[in-house]
């Protein structure tokens, strides 16, 4: 067995005028396949984390966003690949959500979030945005 590789992934805590936060079901074909995600992607060569959010988030959803503030990261170990996610809240600016790899989509209240079943990276960046939210 070769050493795990570590990948860089953006995820996006968007959040609408009502404070609910968007969350993404993978599609049956996805890996960890209809887990439910906070969407984002792979960083690209030469690409900030804030501009691959913003790209992955037009291409995924259809979208725009403003991103307002990065969350700690969080490094899970899956069987296959290391994911090191990077969070930020983010507003919904303009457009209207066009699912392009997801299965579906919700917006869930901060007491809805951990009733869905969670791809493991995310869990702990829910966590640590509802502690944030609480901290205010």
């Amino acid at each position: 067995m070769g050493e795990l590789k570590v990948i860089d992934v953006t995820c996006a805590l968007i959040v609408d005028s009502q404070n609910r936060v968007l969350a993404a079901q993978r599609s049956s074909t996805m890996s960890l396949p209809l887990k439910w995600e906070l969407p984002g992607g792979k960083i690209e060569l030469n690409e900030t984390p804030e501009e691959c959010l913003v790209r992955e988030i037009k291409e995924e959803l259809d979208i725009e966003i403003k991103i307002l503030k990065k969350l700690q990261s969080n490094t899970h170990t899956y069987p296959n690949i290391i994911v090191n996610l990077i969070p930020f809240i983010s507003k919904h600016v303009s457009g209207v959500i066009s699912l392009k790899e997801h299965a579906s989509y919700q917006w869930l209240d901060g007491n809805e979030l951990l009733d869905l079943d969670w791809a493991e990276a995310d869990v702990p960046i829910l966590h640590n945005y509802l502690n944030t939210l609480n901290a205010i």
